[in-house]
């Protein structure tokens, strides 16, 4: 049995220097649509053609190509957090909260690997 159960969401984080620029990219070039643009929050998604399996854009002045980062979605990440630094699990950090958006917190796999946890708050899906 798993220490924690994720939901049957997946987002593949990256970050990128114009998030406008590259929704329209991958809108053109492989055929994603757009969920939305956060702007005060410098972040974008967009649907794949995969169920459950979005892409995040996070806008930085110098993003680092290939750091991809799988972000799961969670029902209770202040519980599965607990549940995974009880197994020594290590994070990054505190949890970051965007009120009314998301709650994410990223922790690393035994080979220093980064994933993050991410709890809708919006009411909707992760």
């Amino acid at each position: 049995m798993s220490v924690i159960s994720v939901d049957q969401t997946i987002n593949i984080a990256m970050s990128v220097t114009d998030r406008h620029a590259s929704a329209t990219w991958y809108e053109g070039m492989l055929g994603f649509e757009l969920i939305y643009h956060a702007d005060e929050a410098g972040w974008s998604e967009m649907q794949t053609n995969t169920p459950g399996v979005t892409i995040g854009l996070g806008e930085h002045a110098k993003p680092v190509p290939g750091n991809c980062v799988p972000v799961f979605g969670i029902a209770d990440l202040d519980n599965a957090r607990q549940k995974l630094e009880q197994a020594k699990v290590k994070f990054d950090g505190d949890t970051d909260v965007v009120e009314g958006m998301v709650k994410t917190a990223t922790f690393y796999d035994p080979d220093g690997n980064a994933l993050m946890l991410a709890e809708d708050l919006t009411g909707g899906a992760a």
